[in-house]
């Protein structure tokens, strides 16, 4: 079911290049790249950034402002998008810049409702 979901995540994505259901320890639980992603070390990036994802769910909670759903960071090579699952858990698309971010952000919000119930406690 994970594999599946993260496949149409990228398959229906202009310009997607992998994406990762992550946990905020840093561990993957899930990925699936397409050809050009399977070369970008996708996997690496998206571990690293979940220390970015941490950080900002501790201060939006200091700052009372709830949960972080959505997090995005551009960069010259590429647009990382990174949706909330759970508190433990979250699932990030990794796009070239010149992808379709608003049909990205759109198949991770489904990707949200699909997969959230697996990872309820």
């Amino acid at each position: 079911m994970f594999k599946e979901t993260l496949q149409k995540i990228v398959e229906k994505t202009d310009g997607a290049l992998g994406a990762v259901i992550m946990g905020t320890d840093g561990l993957s639980v899930e990925k699936f790249f397409s050809d050009e992603g399977s070369e970008a070390n996708l996997d690496v990036a998206a571990a690293e950034f979940t220390s970015l994802i941490r950080t900002a769910a501790r201060s939006a909670n200091d700052l009372n402002l709830g949960d972080v759903r959505e997090l995005m960071v551009t960069s010259e090579n590429a647009t990382l998008l990174m949706r909330a699952l759970h508190k433990d858990y979250f699932v990030f698309l990794a796009m070239r810049p010149d992808g379709n971010l608003g049909r990205g952000r759109y198949e991770l919000r489904k990707a949200e409702l699909i997969l959230s119930n697996e990872f309820a406690v």
